[in-house]
């Protein structure tokens, strides 16, 4: 490679790197690392392990790189070799496939070990669950213990798990809640499971995470966490001053729009699935027909 072409490819890569940092944000609104529960928590040390490796990866790369620059640089009286029919060299191909292994197994093994310990909720603790529809373009959450729904915002108590049954009345979308936990897809005629956890009160931004449509930037809602009492009186609230969802008030939600948030006392039971392929209300899944828990 030449001078020139060297120059020009760590200008590319500064200048990609540059605006990939402007992009994400590189502050405190960056809310993905700046969790706010045990599941958030767990997924940031997945992400902090598999950077540190890529970034290990990254300057071991641009180090060769460098020596290679330095080394095979065209200049008078350099003696390395050229070999312009060069095959192969064994220890390097053995090298890099060692170095391969060794950044795969890295991220494997932790990856492996979070992904089985947050499959299920935490045994001795009873979750608050919350039936989730996306509809265009909002979201619908119903409460079936609480028997109470809202639209656009969730309330929930802080150290407790919250069990979200996930399915959609519109094109596949995706649940996210960045300071708590990780997304998960919502389908029609299917209902997913997915629980995060609150350590502490506040008031989360929640999204849509995949397109669905020309609406689906207006696809927010408030997760707002709250202490157990203050939960239970905001349940009492609902139930006592809002008004029920009737048929009606459900299709008028199947409209394609967005709308503010809004509360009902009660709900119809036709409004989300009788039956799914299943999961348990620790969260792990199976693949048996069984009745969505209630």
């Amino acid at each position: 490679m030449s001078l020139k072409r060297s120059k020009r490819a760590i200008r590319f890569t500064v200048l990609a790197l540059a605006i990939g940092l402007s992009v994400s944000g590189c502050g405190n609104d960056f809310v993905i690392l700046h969790p706010a529960g045990p599941v958030a928590a767990s997924e940031l040390n997945l992400i902090e392990i598999t950077a540190a490796t890529m970034i290990v990866i990254i300057l071991l790369v641009w180090v060769l790189f460098g020596i290679a620059l330095v080394r095979f640089r065209e200049k008078p009286g350099n003696q390395a070799p050229y070999r312009p029919l060069w095959d192969h060299n064994r220890a390097l191909e053995l090298g890099v496939i060692a170095v391969s292994v060794v950044a795969a197994t890295i991220i494997a093994i932790p990856t492996w070990n979070k992904t089985f310990a947050l499959d299920r909720i935490p045994a001795g603790k009873t979750p608050i669950v919350i039936d989730v529809t996306s509809l265009d373009w909002k979201w619908l959450f119903e409460y079936p213990g609480q028997h109470i729904a809202t639209v656009n915002y969730i309330d929930v108590p802080t150290n407790r798990p919250v069990l979200f049954e996930l399915t959609a009345n519109s094109p596949m979308n995706t649940f996210w809640v960045p300071q708590l936990g990780g997304m998960e897809y919502t389908m029609p005629s299917e209902v997913l499971p997915l629980w995060l956890e609150a350590s502490k009160p506040g008031l989360y931004w929640g999204r849509s995470g995949n397109f669905s449509g020309s609406g689906f930037v207006h696809m927010t809602f408030d997760v707002h966490a709250v202490s157990q009492a203050a939960f239970d009186t905001w349940v009492h609230t609902v139930r006592t001053t809002k008004p029920p969802m009737t048929m009606a008030d459900y299709r008028q939600l199947l409209k394609f729009n967005w709308i503010a948030p809004r509360y009902y006392s009660a709900y119809p039971a036709a409004t989300f699935p009788a039956e799914t392929h299943g999961f348990t209300l620790e969260g792990g899944m199976y693949m048996e027909m069984q009745p969505t828990p209630k």
